[in-house]
């Protein structure tokens, strides 16, 4: 696993557990990380995690349109 350091300015105000749950749903919402390793990561199961996507407008169904026309057309 890797270790990531940021240097932020003092008056940048934040919290380190609501500042992991953030880069974890993103990091999911970009398809870096699988729902269980973002989960992981957050430090939550993977049902309570998929609620907290929605705190940040993420969806738990991250499929394509383009993926979802491509399947519709071949019904």
């Amino acid at each position: 696993m890797n270790t990531i350091t940021l240097t932020l300015p003092d008056k940048v105000e934040l919290d380190e557990k609501e500042t992991v749950k953030f880069l974890a749903a993103k990091l999911y919402e970009s398809g870096k990380l699988s729902l269980g390793q973002a989960s992981e990561l957050a430090g939550y199961s993977k049902v309570a995690f998929s609620e907290i996507l929605g705190d940040y407008k993420v969806a738990l169904i991250n499929y394509p349109v383009s993926d979802i026309i491509s399947d519709a057309a071949r019904i």
